[in-house]
C-alpha cells in the first residue's frame, strides 16, 4: 500500500499543492483526474522523490510504502526508484540500445547484479507482462528507437518491471498515443495491477473509469495550490460524485 500524508510542495515561493492525503490500496489501479495545472504530476513525483530533482522544489508531508516513510533520512534515493516505478508521457526508451539493453537498463542504475540468465529471465518476463514479448522477441538486438510509439511505452514499461517495483506510477501514459495502442496498455494495465499498485494521471475520463478502481480529483482555485476535492471508487465518482465540482468536472463542464 501507498499513502500520501499531508503532502505540501512548493517551487521556490510558489505553494502548488497543499496537505494532500490519499491511501493507493495495493492490488488496484488508483487514477488522478483534475485539470492541467492543478498539482497531479508534481503530486505523482513526490511519490518516487522525483520532485527533489527540481533544483527549487521543496515540500512537507510523508509518503509511506507498506508502512516506511520513503523521505527518511536514512533513506536511499535508488531503494525508493527501485521500489515505486514511473513511466512518463512521452516514451523514453533509449533510442540506440537494444530492446534486451533497455529491459535491463535499470538494474544497473538500481546496483541490481544479475548474471546472464537472470538478465534473460527478467527480459522474457517484463516484455511479457508488458504485452511487448511475442512482438519483439525475434529481434531483441535491435534498437529500442525502432518500435512504434505504442510499442516504446510497452518498452518502458517493461524497463520498470525488470527491477521488480512494488508500485508503478504512469503520467499520462497513452496521450501521446493511437487508440489502438492505447487499448493495449490499458490491457497491461490491468493485468499488472493484481501484482504491482498502479497509480495513473489522466486527462481521459473514460480511461479513468475503464482501467481504474478508485480516483481523486485535484482541483486549484485561482492563485491557490492544488488539493483533493473528493476520492471514492471510481464507479461513485462518475456515477454519484458528492461535490458538485466534481460532478461538473467528470461531466465535461469545465476543465
Amino acid at each position: 500500500m501507498l499513502e500520501a500524508r499531508g503532502i505540501t510542495a512548493w517551487f521556490g515561493d510558489h505553494q502548488v499543492l497543499d496537505r494532500v492525503s490519499l491511501t493507493m490500496p495495493a492490488g488496484q489501479i488508483t487514477s488522478l483526474i483534475g485539470p492541467s495545472g492543478c498539482g497531479k504530476s508534481t503530486f505523482l513525483r513526490i511519490l518516487n522523490r522525483m520532485h527533489e530533482l527540481v533544483p527549487s522544489a521543496s515540500l512537507a508531508g510523508e509518503v509511506l510504502l507498506d508502512g516506511d516513510d520513503i523521505y527518511e533520512p536514512q533513506k536511499r534515493l535508488t531503494d525508493a526508484r527501485k521500489a515505486i516505478g514511473m513511466v512518463f508521457q512521452k516514451p523514453n526508451p533509449f533510442p540506440a540500445m537494444s530492446i534486451y539493453d533497455n529491459v535491463i537498463a535499470g538494474l544497473k542504475l538500481t546496483g541490481i547484479r544479475a548474471d546472464r540468465a537472470r538478465k534473460d529471465y527478467l527480459v522474457e518476463t517484463s516484455l511479457q507482462k508488458a504485452g511487448l514479448w511475442k512482438e519483439v522477441r525475434d529481434r531483441l538486438r535491435a534498437p529500442g528507437g525502432g518500435l512504434s510509439g505504442g510499442q516504446q511505452q510497452r518498452l518502458c514499461i517493461a524497463r520498470s518491471l525488470a527491477v521488480q517495483p512494488r508500485v508503478l506510477l504512469m503520467d499520462e501514459p497513452c496521450s501521446a498515443l493511437d487508440p489502438t495502442s492505447t487499448r493495449v496498455i490499458e490491457e497491461t494495465m490491468l493485468e499488472l495491477a493484481s501484482e504491482v499498485t498502479i497509480v495513473i494521471v489522466t486527462h481521459n475520463m473514460q480511461q479513468a473509469q475503464r482501467v481504474s478502481s478508485q480516483c481523486a480529483f485535484f482541483l486549484a482555485g485561482a492563485g491557490k495550490p492544488g488539493g483533493i476535492v473528493e476520492h471514492g471508487p471510481t464507479d461513485a465518482m462518475f456515477g454519484d460524485p458528492q461535490d458538485d465540482r466534481t460532478a461538473d468536472y467528470v461531466n465535461g463542464r469545465f476543465g
